[in-house]
């Protein structure tokens, strides 16, 4: 008896320990750690992906691949020229489509700081042009931080990149409405790949950094 009562609290002990183990190393919980750094988590959507491509370019490019090559940048210009002042997490790393309950189910996850989905626009005028930021149409907690952020963004491209400035919007868009019930959120729409200038200027590669930048810069001035 005595020895099965030893054998009892060894295997006790040591699913204890598996189930401690799994705990310390669930995304879960990993995320709850995360706001124990000063650092703000912000959370990336690159939008559509997968077989949702979003707006085409008159060139031929995707909104899905332009907004997904942003978002990277950002991420690569976080570590390397802002020394990881932010804990940057994308909705999506690959050409993969992602639910729009699930992008803002990240953000909650993770409890993240901001969030920022990134879109190009498109429209039946070739000749409309510009960046607009929308903000959620419903008043919160969080609306005034949102169009802040927003009006950094939208005034950042303006100014560094020569867009012309289509204003800060109101929106009811899915991410928006999920997304800024707890924390500030924009969804961003670059040029439009309906515009000729604005749609070769995103296929060129070696201007895709300048726009996440841009966006990362914004980020920065709204701490």
């Amino acid at each position: 008896m005595f020895k099965k009562e030893i054998v009892m609290t060894i295997l006790s002990r040591c699913f204890i320990g598996l189930i401690v183990a799994g705990i310390l190393w669930s995304p879960r919980a990993l995320f709850s750690q995360l706001k124990e750094s000063s650092k703000k988590v912000v959370v990336i959507d690159p939008g559509h992906g997968g077989s949702d491509s979003g707006a085409t370019g008159i060139n031929g490019i995707k909104e899905k691949n332009v907004v997904l090559k942003v978002a990277k940048e950002m991420v690569h210009y976080n570590q390397n020229l802002f020394d990881n002042a932010f804990e940057i997490y994308l909705t999506r790393s690959s050409d993969t489509l992602i639910s729009l309950d699930e992008r803002t189910k990240l953000a909650k996850r993770l409890n993240a700081d901001i969030f920022i989905s990134l879109h190009c626009n498109h429209s039946e005028n070739p000749n409309a042009k510009g960046i607009e930021v929308y903000v959620s149409d419903r008043k919160g907690e969080h609306t005034n931080e949102s169009i802040l952020l927003a009006f950094n963004i939208q005034k950042a491209n303006q100014k560094n990149l020569g867009f012309k400035s289509r204003g800060v919007k109101l929106a009811n868009f899915q991410v928006l409405r999920e997304g800024s019930k707890r924390l500030p959120s924009v969804l961003v729409e670059f040029g439009f790949l309906s515009n000729q200038d604005e749609a070769i200027y995103m296929a060129e590669e070696g201007n895709i950094p300048a726009l996440a930048l841009s966006v990362l810069k914004s980020i920065n001035l709204s701490k």
